[in-house]
């Protein structure tokens, strides 16, 4: 479970800077820095078996048969990856320490961050696609809160919320793609959609799988149009931008690109969708970064042109390519990083990274100068440098396609434009900053070195550059041999990492790039000027036009059908229904079916008729109130008769379990409330409710007739005949609840517990006045609780909850169960109050009701949680039969325990409303409704 525990650490790592603090900024970083650095530890002591082109696949069962099971992953791919994660993320919490001032809260910080990572790291090692959607859609939230961090100033929250929308839009197109590829594959395991890359390619389904993968991946990797986000969300803290938007989450969509290469590349949509697109963001993010007079901005835009240059290799479609992608993956990450983190090291110390004010740097800082420069050069593809490797092969793979016919040189030669730009942005970069005369009204002056510990990521990342750069085959050679087996499915070309391969075209391309990017840049005032004379197009002021106009609209809308009426809701909804059935039955022949009714007999009919005139009655007498109410509670009555006629003796239970304590939450309320309704509906609004309830009615009626008559296939045999043998209990209805579904049923408890929980903070502080008198004028009596209910109560309440206990214990092999036993708890327990009142009942039950439900909650998912140690999906059941001296035979099952579970979690719930209702209303006595 070591795969579990590299993605687990760093987001239980992230309890300890929260707590450590308050001890010192060192103290919060060091306990920040603890988790990724034991995980880090366990990533390398798989590296000998990753090398060796090893494949580690681990499966935890969860939810088998929706497809989604807790699958981790590591090969050569996601070892790269999760060691760019970890390793460039030890080195910004480092930089963070003395990027952070001591007003910050640096713990928050580190938390956010390392949840970020955690989520990362699910991403990369995740075999199963559902549960790397999952991770994914993490990374979404957590880099909102970190893009966001300095939520004071406008732009990070502008800035945050539209890489939120963007990459979420994204991720919502991503999770269609990702269920079409399950659907087609049947399987959402990467061993078996990597496998079945040919069966994916031949459906019919492939055009549509591939956009919405793609737009997931386009949006994540900032690629044209969906681009405008990232130079947006440079308004985060510099050693985000340095992690997120260098070397993490904009490579997520480029790692997925990678990951599914075997499965949707090799096709001529391929090659037009993803190279053609890396080869738009590749050139216009390079002019873009030339043009940009921010620091961070610079880096954002060429962020963005590198993401298009790997992008573009990726589609090219070659082995050779998807070499030289991956191994640009590495290098830009280790040279981007460093350029953020030296950004953000000239921003500290001078107050401003405005390259119109940075100017001579180099005698106030030439340590950062030293190392920005060098990064700079890495990323212009100056040899002996890292870029320089992996930009030759990109230059050699653009001369190798010849997708594009007749136009097969566009491509390298828009590949050499835009690195023409590179070279000129790059060169920007050093000369406006540490060259070029003296810096200009400096917010801080004079500038000066960072603390020394703040250099030393730099360092380390620049180092890399050189290394790699000089001696690529003792360096990276290993890293990039597996992660292109991974990539490629282990069909890995002869491909060759020697820094001289000797004069040839890619070379050429190379020198040209280095001398048009300096004549490019020498005549960067005419440039200037002409990009000032174009339009100004803002993208965060059109996305913010877009998103009010979007909030317009849909207040129109909302407005329109959502207007605070509850009849017009209704009508919409039956007139929705009503639409819907009469396309179901229209091509129906004849209503009656093959199939003969039931014969009805007196009883049943005696039943149909109280059960129909208890519905009328409801109908008649809805004005009044509390007679409205009793003649409906017939109608419930009834309807628990008409199960336990028709052999339910469960549903019967639980419907008269529900009745009473739904009846007795109406009573309660209703004493807040005038006892006559008024009328509100016009003659013209009852003709037309008249109507639609007949024409609804009829249509209910009808097409209940047309299935009942017709033969139909039904589930249920295969829960009779796995009820004994699958769940160990021969009550069909209460082994679907706790082990077939029990799934749903911990859903549902858990939906319950929340409800009561929010209608506690509607209730809790809330005082409404007590009324004098009933609707006839009487003042109310005086005993609010009589001997005769009182002396009644005592003596129902263990009654009642040995019959709670004997229906829990008998539940699974004979009508009961946790819910019933529940209801039938609550009931019990709540008569106290009503006999009794809040304060003599609570002084007697010291409990919270809020730990109960919590409780019930815990248990059930703990239950399903404890068939994982035996290797079962979860919520597995199991089961035995015991010998128990002096009793015999005894069957016990785990599911009792989730059945308790559910028990407590209705207990809670119901009481939590319940009981706080009479805390609603108190007089000037303070006396109780309860």
């Amino acid at each position: 479970m070591a795969l579990a525990l590299i993605i687990a650490l760093p987001m239980l790592g992230a309890l300890l800077p929260l707590l450590l603090g308050r001890l010192g900024r060192s103290a919060c970083a060091l306990g920040a820095a603890v988790a990724p650095l034991v995980a880090l530890a366990l990533l390398l002591s798989k590296r000998e078996a990753v090398f060796a082109g090893n494949t580690e696949v681990v499966r935890l069962p969860w939810l088998s048969e929706l497809g989604l099971d807790l699958s981790l992953r590591l090969d050569g791919l996601g070892f790269l990856f999760a060691l760019l994660i970890l390793g460039i993320g030890v080195l910004v919490i480092l930089y963070a320490r003395y990027y952070l001032s001591k007003k910050e809260p640096m713990g928050r910080f580190f938390a956010f961050f390392l949840l970020f990572m955690g989520a990362m790291l699910g991403v990369v090692l995740s075999e199963n696609l559902l549960l790397m959607l999952m991770f994914w859609e993490l990374t979404s939230l957590s880099s909102f809160l970190l893009i966001g961090f300095w939520s004071h100033r406008q732009d990070a929250r502008q800035g945050a919320r539209m890489a939120l929308a963007v990459t979420g839009g994204g991720g919502l197109a991503l999770l269609a793609g990702i269920l079409l590829l399950g659907h087609v594959v049947g399987s959402f395991e990467l061993s078996a959609v990597l496998a079945a890359g040919d069966a994916i390619r031949a459906h019919a389904l492939y055009p549509l799988i591939l956009v919405l993968v793609l737009l997931g991946v386009f949006t994540k990797s900032a690629q044209f149009p969906f681009h405008f986000w990232l130079p947006q969300a440079m308004a985060a803290p510099t050693p985000v931008s340095a992690f997120l938007h260098s070397a993490t989450m904009v490579k997520a969509g480029v790692f997925l690109l990678a990951r599914l290469y075997p499965a949707l590349a090799d096709s001529d949509l391929w090659f037009y969708l993803v190279s053609l697109t890396g080869l738009t963001t590749l050139l216009f993010g390079a002019v873009m970064a030339l043009f940009q007079h921010d620091l961070k901005g610079l880096l954002a835009y060429s962020t963005i042109s590198h993401l298009g240059l790997i992008t573009l290799l990726f589609g090219l479609d070659s082995p050779l390519a998807a070499v030289a992608a991956i191994f640009h993956i590495i290098n830009h990450a280790t040279f981007k990083a460093s350029l953020f983190m030296a950004a953000g090291i000239i921003d500290h110390e001078t107050g401003t990274r405005d390259m119109r004010l940075l100017n001579g740097l180099w005698k106030y800082m030439p340590h950062t100068a030293v190392l920005a420069m060098v990064a700079c050069a890495a990323m212009a593809g100056v040899p002996l440098l890292n870029g320089f490797l992996s930009k030759e092969m990109f230059f050699a793979e653009t001369l190798e396609q010849h997708l594009l016919g007749s136009f097969y040189w566009s491509i390298p030669v828009v590949a050499t434009l835009a690195s023409t730009f590179s070279v000129a942005y790059s060169l920007r970069f050093i000369h406006d900053v540490f060259f070029n005369g003296e810096p200009v009204d400096l917010p801080k002056y004079p500038p000066h070195e960072p603390a020394r510990y703040m250099k030393i990521p730099v360092e380390v990342l620049v180092m890399l550059c050189l290394l790699v750069g000089m001696l690529p085959a003792y360096t990276v050679a290993p890293l990039l041999a597996s992660a292109v087996g991974a990539t490629l499915d282990g069909d890995v070309p002869a491909y060759s990492l020697s820094i001289w391969h000797g004069f040839n075209l890619p070379l050429l391309m190379s020198f040209v790039a280095l001398a048009g990017g300096i004549l490019l840049y020498s005549q960067r005032r005419v440039l200037y000027s002409w990009y000032e004379g174009l339009p100004s197009l803002d993208a965060l002021v059109v996305f913010e036009r877009c998103v009010r106009a979007l909030t317009a609209g849909s207040e129109k809308l909302t407005r329109t059908l959502e207007n605070g009426s509850l009849q017009r809701y209704l009508m919409l909804l039956l007139l929705s229904a009503l639409a819907l059935m009469i396309y179901a039955l229209s091509p129906l022949q004849s209503f009656t079916g093959p199939v003969a009714m039931t014969e009805l007999d007196g009883v049943t009919a005696l039943g149909m008729l109280v059960l129909l005139l208890g519905s009328l009655c409801t109908l008649y007498f809805h004005r009044r109130r509390l007679v409205g109410l009793m003649m409906l509670s017939c109608v419930g009555l009834m309807v628990a008769l008409a199960f336990a006629r028709f052999s339910a003796p469960d549903l019967a239970l639980t419907q008269l379990s529900v009745e009473v304590v739904t009846i007795i939450l109406l009573i309660l309320t209703l004493f807040f409330m005038p006892d006559y309704t008024p009328v509100e509906s016009s003659s013209l609004r009852t003709a037309r409710d008249l109507l639609l309830a007949s024409g609804v009615g009829t249509l209910v009626a009808l097409l209940v007739y047309a299935v009942l008559t017709r033969p139909y296939q039904s589930i249920a045999p295969f829960f009779l005949e796995n009820s004994v043998s699958g769940g160990g209990g021969t009550n069909v209805v209460n082994v679907i609840l706790v082990d077939f579904r029990g799934f749903d049923t911990l859903g549902e408890i858990s939906v319950l517990a929340i409800a009561a929980v929010g209608i506690y903070g509607l209730l809790h502080g809330l005082h409404l006045p007590f009324p004098p008198r009933d609707a006839g004028g009487r003042l109310w009596s005086t005993d609010s609780h009589p001997m005769i209910l009182d002396n009644l109560s005592r003596m129902l309440l263990p009654l009642a909850l040995m019959i709670s206990v004997f229906i829990f214990l008998r539940g699974h092999n004979l009508p009961g169960g946790g819910f019933i036993a529940g209801l039938i708890t609550a009931v019990a327990l709540i008569l106290q109050y009503i006999s009794h009142g809040v304060s003599w009942t609570q002084a007697r039950q010291p409990w919270s009701y809020h730990g109960v439900a919590g409780a019930g909650i815990l248990i059930a998912a703990l239950t399903g949680l404890g068939s994982w140690l035996f290797g079962f999906p979860f919520l597995t059941s199991a089961f035995g039969h015991f010998h128990i001296p002096g009793i015999g035979e005894i069957e016990l099952a785990t599911a009792m325990l989730f059945d308790l579970g559910v028990y407590l979690a209705v207990v809670g719930a119901t009481l939590l409303i319940l009981s706080n209702i009479g805390h609603v209303s108190q007089d000037e006595s303070s006396r109780e409704i309860l």
